[in-house]
């Protein structure tokens, strides 16, 4: 931070310090209720990045955790619409999404009873909202719409006895929940990785929605051992980028290979065997005639006169 200090900072101070001064106070008290007024002093009005390097790692926390939130909106809107525009769910994993969700619904439910920053868990609420809305479609675009159904129904259920009613759910069972979030979020990988390799492609799969969650969880193991003591959030995030990594070679791997459906294989590989057979079937035009048996005359035609 000194060489950044030296190098950068100090000499756009003259330029920085006026805009500064501009901020109007709503902004100034804002940056205070993230960091502190401490930190705000350093960093803003002071304009100095290594006067206390715990605030300046609390303020990248604080700014990684806020654009995580705020991409979070958008993240799964790509998938969304690839898959409305195809009209068809190929290489999207329905059991994905819905362990995906249980995972973030009991994350969302844990930072909010645990009092925890917004910007350490806030992406939840949006990413889960959006996993049920592509949970929904690849269940109808397969032809199963009451499952689509009992699947919102459920989701609607589980909100309420996690958030609704917390006598419900006690804070030790939210505990124990919690930890096996972790383990649902790691699970909710492993069927898309293996729908990937079982189809040869990633088919209607977001490479946008793949890469940002990759970069999502490397940056959420940053701001959680900065902002939150606790290791059972900790270990989810680090299980989920070592899986979201295996995804993003995956869709490089097969960057430019379509998926196939199981159906589709399998008619792919009879054709070649029902070509054999027909080929085998039919005789062959160029085999001799039969010659006439000794004795047999050919007959022949008269002429009339």
């Amino acid at each position: 931070m000194d060489a950044i200090q030296k190098t950068i900072v100090e000499p756009l101070q003259p330029i920085l310090r006026p805009v500064v001064a501009s901020v109007p106070q709503p902004v100034h008290d804002a940056i205070v209720s993230l960091i502190g007024s401490n930190c705000h002093d350093t960093l803003v009005v002071n304009l100095d990045l290594a006067q206390n390097p715990e605030c300046t790692s609390l303020a990248i926390s604080k700014a990684l955790g806020i654009g995580i939130v705020g991409a979070s909106g958008i993240v799964k809107v790509p998938q969304i619409l690839k898959l409305i525009r195809s009209g068809s769910s190929s290489g999207v994993s329905f059991v994905s999404y819905a362990l995906e969700t249980a995972s973030l619904l009991i994350t969302l439910s844990y930072g909010v009873r645990s009092q925890f920053p917004f910007s350490t868990y806030g992406e939840s609420a949006f990413i889960a909202a959006q996993d049920v809305l592509v949970g929904v479609l690849v269940l109808t675009y397969a032809g199963r719409s009451a499952a689509a159904a009992a699947f919102v129904a459920v989701v609607a259920a589980s909100i309420y006895a996690l958030l609704g009613d917390t006598s419900i759910v006690d804070p030790q069972a939210m505990s124990y929940l919690q930890a096996g979030a972790g383990a649902l979020g790691v699970a909710s990988k492993v069927p898309q990785i293996l729908t990937i390799w079982q189809q040869g492609g990633t088919g209607q799969l977001s490479a946008f929605a793949v890469f940002n969650y990759l970069a999502g969880s490397l940056s959420r193991i940053f701001t959680t051992l900065q902002e939150v003591d606790d290791k059972l959030i900790l270990y989810g995030f680090l299980a989920g980028f070592s899986l979201n990594l295996v995804l993003a070679a995956q869709m490089l791997y097969y960057w430019n290979s379509p998926a196939q459906s199981k159906k589709q294989q399998k008619k792919q590989n009879s054709q070649p065997k029902k070509a054999v057979r027909q080929a085998e079937a039919i005789p062959s035009r160029t085999t001799a005639s039969p010659s006439p048996k000794p004795g047999n005359k050919t007959p022949t035609t008269r002429r009339r006169g």
